[in-house]
C-alpha cells in the first residue's frame, strides 16, 4: 500500500508539462491532480485540500500572480510559482503577492523536488483534518486506507477526494455534478459506482447506509456521529 509523501496541484496550461511533472511527482511519492487554469485550480481547491500548488505564472486568462494575490489568504496552502520569466523584478512581485517560492523556467526535476520538499519541512507543524474515526472505522486520508472492524481498506486517489471534502464538511450535501467536475469524471453515472465502492469500505450495511447517504434529488452527505 503506497503513503504519498503529500496532495499537489499542478497548474499549468502545457499538457506536456503537466504531465511530465505528474509523472515525475509520482515517481517520488507525491499524489498529484492537475489543473489546466486558474478556473479549474479554483473548482479543485473548493473540494480538495492540498499540501501544495505548484502554479504557471504565464497563463491565460487569470495568471498566476493574480490568482496568488487573489487567494492566498483564503486557502492558507503553500505556494510555488513556475515561470519563464527568470527576471529578479518578477521574482519578487511573486512573493510579494504571497507566494512561498519561486522557480524559474527551464528547470531541472529535481530542483522542482527539493523546493517542494523545503515548503513541506517549513509547514509541516500545520495540521490538517486527514484521519478521522467513527463507529468501528477509522479512515486515514494521508496513508490511504480505510480500517474497518481491524480490517485494511485501500483508499484510490477518487475515493480520497470525495472522502476529504466529505469529511472536512460533515452534514454539507454535495451535489452530483460538483463531484463530477472535481474528479474529472466523463460519465455522471460513474459517481454511483464510486459511491457504491466507498459504502462497501465504511458501512456495516452498505444497502442500508448510516454514514454516506443519497439525498434524493440532490446528491450525497457523510453523517458522522
Amino acid at each position: 500500500m503506497k503513503n504519498f509523501k503529500a496532495h499537489i496541484l499542478v497548474v499549468d496550461d502545457d499538457d506536456g508539462i503537466r504531465q511530465l511533472v505528474k509523472e515525475y511527482l509520482n515517481q517520488k511519492d507525491y499524489l498529484v491532480t492537475t489543473a489546466k487554469n486558474a478556473e479549474d485550480a479554483l473548482k479543485r481547491i473548493k473540494i480538495i485540500k492540498f499540501d501544495l500548488i505548484v502554479l504557471d505564472i504565464m497563463m491565460p486568462g487569470k495568471t498566476g500572480l493574480e490568482f496568488t494575490h487573489e487567494n492566498k489568504s483564503k486557502i492558507d496552502t503553500p505556494i510555488l510559482l513556475l515561470t519563464a520569466k527568470g527576471e529578479a523584478s518578477d521574482r519578487i512581485e511573486g512573493l510579494e503577492v504571497g507566494a512561498d517560492d519561486y522557480l524559474p523556467k527551464p528547470f531541472e526535476p529535481k530542483e522542482l523536488v527539493l523546493r517542494i520538499n523545503n515548503i513541506l519541512s517549513k509547514t509541516k507543524t500545520k495540521t490538517s483534518k486527514r484521519v478521522i474515526e467513527f463507529g468501528s472505522v477509522k479512515i486515514d486520508l494521508k496513508k490511504l486506507f480505510i480500517n474497518k472492524n481491524e480490517k485494511i481498506l485501500k483508499i484510490n486517489n477518487t475515493e480520497k477526494i470525495i472522502l476529504e471534502k466529505m469529511i472536512n464538511s460533515p452534514g454539507k450535501i454535495f451535489k452530483r455534478e460538483e463531484i463530477v467536475n472535481l474528479i474529472e469524471l466523463d460519465k455522471e453515472r460513474s459517481i454511483d459506482v464510486i459511491i457504491t465502492r466507498l459504502r462497501k469500505k465504511i458501512e456495516e450495511n452498505p444497502k442500508s447506509p448510516k454514514y454516506l447517504q443519497t439525498i434524493r434529488g440532490e446528491g450525497y452527505v457523510l453523517w458522522i456521529e
